[in-house]
């Protein structure tokens, strides 16, 4: 096979694994809702039992990271997807809620996945074509889409346990896929003696902490809101959990396919000016999204008058949708960012950013779950993110805009 044919193969072999591993990472979005109720679990349980398998797969994306670096992409993606086996298979005998959380923290090693693909799949090709190949890859983020779609047919004909034996029957499979049609290149490997202490020394660097806040809202708040909105739908405007799965989609789907689109952008325009202006779309929607169901009566010289104010199921739809494209454009800059300013040590910065961005995943959830128990109102979720957003723009105005005009970032990444 030829060297293009081999980069072609690794890229599509990899997207397919990373998309499963997605599907699997975001289990709790939907089965989490019959497990709630059997439970009997508060909001914020509920937001702590779908976070907990996010955290461990935030924590092992700086090893996996560097072990990709030193040991290549194909044996660690092979080996970390055979360790999600047992404990995917398992969670469908689970009855309490501290074995959920237990096995969930296993199970989440699944969403390591993200920084032994990135910097595999980037080294096999250019590096004007890298930021449009790890969009590709990303665009396994879409594997929360396709869990809305599977899980719920699972879960009405069978029941909430099938769902985990099937996604490990899954995984199985993919890994043995991706075994065969994958390949190896002892050239992309890094030797490296660094321990994992010496690399999160990269902290220290400004930019590198800049590009965690930036990812922990266009991926922290992607996963967090994967997790969130089947529930939302379902408290907020009724629906049952078929139809909240479906109009939950329409956010996770265009946030993960698109990815690859965003790549391209940034190709093109720079990372910069895509960053820009996904961090302003998301402050528009966020602010519109934030507003609760209002009812409210004025006094007129007619009589009393009562409006409404808020936002209906398909409005609602279409804002998260527009968000949903926003941050895929957001994850890919991001990305970019990385492969323009660390070429080198792609695996080590993109673990440690996509440690900042699966923390964000982490901790969001929990925090949608404590300010709706002390608040009684569901769009506080959207309040918060509209804040961590305002954070964002305000910090690359003045570590970026004022310093770096748009055009000249735009100019700096064509050849």
């Amino acid at each position: 096979m030829t060297r293009k044919g081999q980069a072609l193969s690794v890229l599509i072999v990899s997207t397919l694994a990373f998309t499963v591993c997605f599907m699997v990472w975001m289990m709790f979005g939907v089965i989490g809702i019959p497990i709630k109720k059997a439970l009997d679990l508060n909001a914020t349980q509920f937001g702590l039992l779908t976070a907990t398998p996010v955290l461990t797969g935030s924590l092992v994306r700086v090893p996996l990271g560097i072990w990709t670096d030193k040991y290549g992409g194909r044996i660690v993606m092979t080996l970390l997807m055979a360790s999600t086996v047992p404990a995917i298979w398992m969670m469908s005998y689970a009855t309490q809620y501290w074995h959920f959380l237990v096995i969930g923290l296993f199970v989440g090693l699944a969403g390591g996945s993200f920084s032994v693909g990135t910097p595999y799949v980037a080294r096999w090709f250019p590096k004007e074509k890298q930021g449009f190949a790890m969009g590709v890859y990303g665009a396994g983020n879409s594997g929360a889409a396709v869990n809305k779609f599977v899980a719920p047919a699972l879960l009405v004909a069978f029941g909430w346990t099938m769902v985990p034996q099937v996604y490990a029957a899954i995984m199985l499979g993919t890994l043995i896929i991706f075994w065969l049609f994958s390949h190896s290149d002892p050239a992309h490997l890094v030797p490296s003696n660094t321990k994992f202490t010496d690399q999160l020394k990269a902290l220290k660097d400004p930019r590198v902490l800049k590009y965690c806040q930036y990812y922990s809202i266009v991926f922290g708040g992607y996963v967090a809101l994967s997790l969130w909105m089947v529930q939302y739908y379902v408290g907020e405007y009724g629906l049952d959990i078929r139809a909240a799965a479906l109009l939950a989609a329409c956010f996770s789907l265009p946030g993960g396919v698109l990815r690859a689109i965003g790549g391209w952008l940034s190709d093109k325009y720079g990372a910069h000016s895509v960053t820009w202006w996904v961090l302003w779309v998301s402050w528009i929607c966020l602010f519109l999204l934030s507003y609760p169901q209002t009812h409210f009566t004025i006094v007129t010289v007619e009589g009393p008058k009562t409006f409404d104010i808020g936002l209906n199921v398909y409005a609602f739809t279409g804002l998260m949708f527009i968000l949903g494209i926003a941050w895929a454009f957001g994850k890919a800059s991001v990305f970019k960012y990385i492969s323009n300013d660390y070429p080198a040590n792609i695996g080590t910065i993109s673990g440690i950013v996509g440690l900042a961005g699966g923390l964000g995943g982490f901790v969001l959830p929990i925090l949608f779950g404590v300010l709706l128990d002390l608040t009684g109102i569901r769009s506080s979720a959207f309040m918060l993110m509209y804040g961590v957003v305002w954070v964002s723009l305000i910090w690359m105005y003045f570590t970026e805009v004022r310093r770096t005009p748009l055009v000249d970032d735009v100019t700096a990444a064509r050849p």
